[in-house]
């Protein structure tokens, strides 16, 4: 069992889910039960995953969870191109979100690579 506070992509993982409530609170009311709260709950499965991951008693596990995480982070992702093309997100602001889970991502694999990886 490890602190999952000191992994990197956890803590990466829960910047994106506090930028994802900041920039969710300007959608539109009536998105409140759909988009809003879906995006919000895929995010937020990211470092949730990991932390119970690292709750668990193996490496095996871990990266069970790990892969769990990878999905919510890609349902995340696209949950961000519907919120732009939607008009609910600038450019901007979407691609800024896009690079975060994006590195996200890209910490996960690697960390999923080096536990599955049989030396």
């Amino acid at each position: 069992m490890q602190d999952f506070r000191k992994l990197q992509v956890w803590q990466k993982s829960h910047e994106f889910v506090l930028s994802i409530y900041a920039a969710t609170q300007n959608f539109p009311k009536a998105e409140a039960f759909g988009l809003t709260s879906q995006l919000r709950r895929a995010a937020a499965s990211v470092p949730s995953n990991i932390a119970e991951g690292c709750g668990r008693g193996s490496n095996a596990d871990l990266a069970r969870f790990l892969q769990m995480a990878m999905g919510s982070s890609c349902e995340a992702d696209y949950q961000l191109l519907l919120s732009r093309d939607l008009g609910y997100l600038s450019d901007q602001h979407y691609d800024e979100l896009h690079a975060q889970i994006t590195e996200v991502g890209k910490m996960l694999r690697s960390l999923i690579s080096k536990l599955t990886t049989k030396n």
